[in-house]
C-alpha cells in the first residue's frame, strides 16, 4: 500500500477561513477515494496560518476498473455528445453499438477490465479535489487562481516520491519552506515522516489539537502563576490558536489609570481588537492592568511584548478619549439625536421606539409596583447610547456603556441597571432582569419587537429569523414565568399596538395580536420539552386553559409534571377514564340531549348521592379564586375522589332499565367528566 502528502503553502490564511478549507479539502478527497472504492484510507488533516496538510495512508498503486456497460447518448444526438462520451471513456466508433430502452434508442459500449495509475487519476480530479468555497478568497498578480490567500507552493509525495501536476500556474514540488521562498532556503522532503520530523525541528506544531493543548496550558499556567481567575474565552482561543505555528505565550502590561475604565470596554479591546485575553484577580475579583498574548515567535529581547503593549496603549487611549466624551453627553438630549436612526422602514425612527418604550414601560411598572415614572425615565432613555462614539465602535456594549453613562450623569443605579438589562435574555442561559425597573422596560422592548414585526407581517418563518422575534418571545416567556408575574399578554400587545397608532404606524396584517400569541404558544411548548416535560401534559393543559397569563399556564403544568409521576396522578386518570368509557357509548348526546344537570330526586343508591356530593365539593373548590387555592391541593382532591368513583361503579348499574334512571346516572357521569375537564384535558392521558 502506498501513502499521499500534500502540503499548500500560502501566506497566512484568517483562523474561520482556515477551518473552513481543511475541512472542504479533506470532503472531496474523500468523495475521490469513494468514487474509486478505496476502503479502509488513513486519513490526516492539519492546518496552520500558512499550511493546509493532508496525509493519507494505504491506498493503492493501481486503481482495478471491472467489466461493465456503459450508456451513451441517445441515437441521433449531436455529433458533439457523442465524440464528448467515446473521449471521455477512450473509446473508438467499433466499440459503439446500439441498443433499445424504455426511453428510446441510446448508444452503448462495453468496458473491458482494466487498471489506471493512482498518479493518473488524481491528476484528472486534482481540480475538483483543491477547489474551496472561500467566504473570501482574493486573486494576485496576473494569476487566475482565487484563494484566501496568495498560494506560493505545492508540496505533493506519493510513495515518497514527486507526484507531479499543476494547479492553475503552480507545479507541485518536493520541498516546502519553514518561512517562506524570499526568508529561507526549501527543504526538499522525502516522506511524511521526513516532513514531521522537519517541522519539530523547527518548533513548529502543525497538529491543531496538540497546539490547542499547549496554548491553553501555557495561559492557564500564567493565570495561575499570577493568582488569576483560570477563565480562558473558547471561541478566542480557538481563533488564536489557529493564528500561530510556533506558540508563544507571552505577559504584558498597560498602565494602571485605564482601569478607571469599564471592564467590559477594556476586555472587549483586548478581545476583539487585539485577541489578547485579560488577566482578573481571583483575590479582589477585579481586572489587573496586564494581559496575555500569543505570539508566533519567541520573545528573547522582550520586543514583542514591548510592541503589543504599545499597541494596546493606543488603542485604550483611544477608548479613554471616547468614554470621557460620550460620559459628559447628556442622555436626555442625545435622545433627540435617535430622530436620525431608522428603526425599520414602516415602524418609525428609533426615537419612537423610545417614546413607545416610555409608555409601556410605565404601563407595565404600575402592574408589578414599580415606580412609573422611574420605569418611563428608563424606557425613554434606555436606546440613548446607540448615538455614542464608542457603541458605534463596539455595538456589544449598547446596554452596558448606557449604564454607566446615566450614573456619572446621576440617574439613579435601578434605572441605569435597566438601561443595561433590558435587552436581557439574549441567549438561553442568560439571566433575566430581576428588578422591577429592569423588567418592566425589558417586557416593553420584547412586546414592542413582536407587535411592530407582526403588525407589518415580517414574520419569522422556518428557516430565517432576521430580526430574533423568537429570541424575543423566549426573553418575555422567561421574565414572566421567572419574576411569578401574572400578567395579561393580550392587554399588553393591545397597548403597544395603540402606541405605534398614536404615532400614525399603519399595521398591514389585523390579526398580528392572535398571530403573536399561537407563535409565544410554539416557543413555550418548546421552553416546557427542554425542561424533559411530556407533551401530553402540556397538551392536556393548554387544551383547557388557552388563556394569555402563561405564568398560571405554567404552573398548572408543572403540578400536572409531578402528579402524573405520582400514584394520586394515576387515581385522576383511572377516574376519568372510567367515567369517559362509560359516556363513549352516549357520545351523540352528550351536549345535546344530556348536559351534566343530574335530578337528585332520581338517586336510588346512597353512592350516587356521595358521587354527587362529591363532585360539588370539587367544583365549590375550582370556583374558589385562583390566588386561594393551588393546583396542587386541586389535584389532591381530584385523586381523592377515586374511592367514591369505585364505590359508585362497584354498586350502581348505569345502563338501568328504567330511561330516567339510566339518563340520570349518565347526567351525572357527564357532571364528573366536566368537573375534571375545567382542571385539564385529561383524555390526553388514556395512552
Amino acid at each position: 500500500m502506498s501513502d499521499l502528502l500534500l502540503e499548500l503553502y500560502s501566506e497566512e490564511i484568517p483562523s474561520d477561513s482556515q477551518v473552513s478549507a481543511r475541512s472542504q479539502i479533506l470532503q472531496n478527497f474523500k468523495t475521490f477515494f469513494d468514487k474509486n472504492g478505496f476502503k479502509d484510507v488513513s486519513s490526516e488533516a492539519y492546518s496552520t496560518p500558512k499550511r493546509l496538510i493532508f496525509y493519507f495512508d494505504k491506498l493503492p498503486k493501481k486503481i482495478e476498473i471491472e467489466a461493465k456497460k456503459i450508456k451513451g447518448p441517445k441515437v441521433g444526438s449531436p455529433e458533439q455528445a457523442i465524440s464528448g462520451f467515446m473521449r471521455s471513456n477512450n473509446l473508438a466508433n467499433s466499440d459503439l453499438f446500439e441498443e433499445d430502452t424504455d426511453k428510446g434508442r441510446f448508444y452503448f459500449a462495453n468496458l473491458n477490465k482494466s487498471e489506471k495509475l493512482f498518479e493518473e487519476e488524481f491528476r484528472k480530479n486534482v481540480q475538483s479535489i483543491l477547489s474551496v468555497s472561500w467566504k473570501k478568497s482574493m486573486r494576485w498578480c496576473d494569476f487566475s487562481l482565487f484563494w484566501g490567500r496568495p498560494l506560493i507552493s505545492i508540496l505533493c509525495l506519493f510513495d515518497g516520491s514527486l507526484l507531479p501536476f499543476d494547479f492553475f500556474h503552480l507545479h507541485s514540488k518536493d520541498h516546502t519552506y519553514v518561512d517562506g521562498p524570499y526568508e529561507d532556503k526549501a527543504f526538499i522532503i522525502k516522506s511524511f515522516k521526513n516532513y514531521v520530523s522537519l517541522l519539530e525541528r523547527k518548533n513548529i506544531v502543525f497538529k491543531n489539537e496538540e497546539r490547542l493543548d499547549l496554548v491553553k496550558k501555557d495561559i492557564l499556567s500564567l493565570l495561575k502563576k499570577n493568582s488569576c481567575e483560570e477563565f480562558i474565552h473558547e471561541r478566542l482561543l480557538q481563533e488564536v490558536v489557529n493564528l500561530v505555528e510556533t506558540p508563544t505565550v507571552l505577559k504584558g502590561f498597560f498602565d494602571k489609570e485605564f482601569l478607571k475604565l469599564p471592564d467590559e470596554l477594556l476586555i472587549l479591546t483586548m478581545q476583539t481588537h487585539q485577541r489578547y485575553f485579560p488577566m482578573r484577580s481571583m483575590i479582589t475579583g477585579k481586572l489587573l492592568n496586564s494581559f496575555i498574548v500569543v505570539t508566533n515567535n519567541v520573545d528573547t529581547e522582550k520586543k514583542i511584548v514591548k510592541g503589543n503593549e504599545k499597541i494596546l496603549y493606543a488603542r485604550f487611549c483611544d477608548a479613554d478619549f471616547f468614554y470621557k466624551k460620550n460620559i459628559r453627553e447628556n442622555l436626555v438630549k442625545q435622545v433627540g439625536k435617535l430622530k436620525k436612526v431608522t428603526f425599520y422602514q414602516g415602524l418609525g425612527t428609533v426615537y419612537d421606539k423610545s417614546q413607545r418604550l416610555r409608555i409601556m414601560a410605565g404601563f407595565i411598572g404600575e402592574l408589578i409596583g414599580g415606580k412609573r415614572s422611574e420605569c418611563e425615565v428608563a424606557g425613554s432613555i434606555c436606546k440613548a447610547d446607540l448615538v455614542s462614539d464608542l457603541v458605534k465602535e463596539f455595538p456589544e456594549l449598547q446596554g452596558v456603556l448606557g449604564k454607566y453613562f446615566a450614573l456619572a450623569q446621576g440617574f439613579t443605579e435601578d434605572v441605569a441597571v435597566a438601561i443595561e438589562d433590558h435587552y436581557q435574555p439574549v441567549g438561553p442561559n442568560d439571566k433575566v432582569p430581576k428588578e422591577k425597573i429592569s423588567v418592566a422596560v425589558a417586557i416593553s422592548e420584547k412586546v414592542d419587537n413582536l407587535v411592530g414585526f407582526f403588525g407589518i407581517n415580517e414574520k419569522p418563518t422556518s428557516s430565517s429569523d432576521p430580526y430574533a422575534l423568537r429570541r424575543s418571545a423566549l426573553g418575555l416567556l422567561r421574565i414572566i414565568i421567572e419574576n411569578r408575574l401574572t400578567l395579561s399578554l393580550r392587554e399588553l400587545l393591545n397597548t403597544s399596538k395603540n402606541s405605534y397608532f398614536s404615532q400614525g404606524i399603519v399595521f398591514s396584517n389585523l390579526k398580528f395580536t392572535d398571530d403573536i400569541l399561537d407563535f409565544l404558544l410554539e416557543r413555550f411548548k418548546n421552553l416546557l420539552k427542554d425542561q424533559n416535560i411530556r407533551a401530553e401534559i402540556i397538551e392536556a393543559v393548554i387544551d383547557s386553559k388557552r388563556a394569555d397569563d402563561f405564568l398560571s399556564i405554567y404552573q398548572k403544568i408543572k403540578s400536572l409534571h409531578k402528579f402524573m409521576r405520582m400514584q394520586e396522578g394515576k387515581d385522576i386518570v383511572e377516574v376519568y377514564k372510567r367515567a369517559k368509557n362509560i359516556l363513549s357509548e352516549f357520545e351523540k348526546e352528550l351536549d345535546k340531549t344530556i348536559f351534566g344537570n343530574p335530578e337528585t330526586v332520581l338517586f336510588k343508591s346512597p353512592e350516587e348521592t356521595n358521587l354527587f356530593e362529591k363532585i360539588n365539593a370539587i367544583r365549590e373548590h375550582l370556583t374558589t379564586p385562583a390566588r386561594f387555592r393551588s393546583n396542587d391541593e386541586t389535584l389532591k382532591i381530584l385523586a381523592e375522589s377515586k374511592d367514591t368513583v369505585d364505590k359508585f361503579f362497584d354498586n350502581v348499574k348505569v345502563n338501568d332499565d328504567n330511561d330516567q334512571i339510566r339518563k340520570n346516572r349518565v347526567e351525572l357521569l357527564f357532571l364528573l367528566r366536566k368537573t375534571f375537564d375545567s382542571f385539564c384535558n385529561f383524555s390526553r392521558f388514556e395512552s
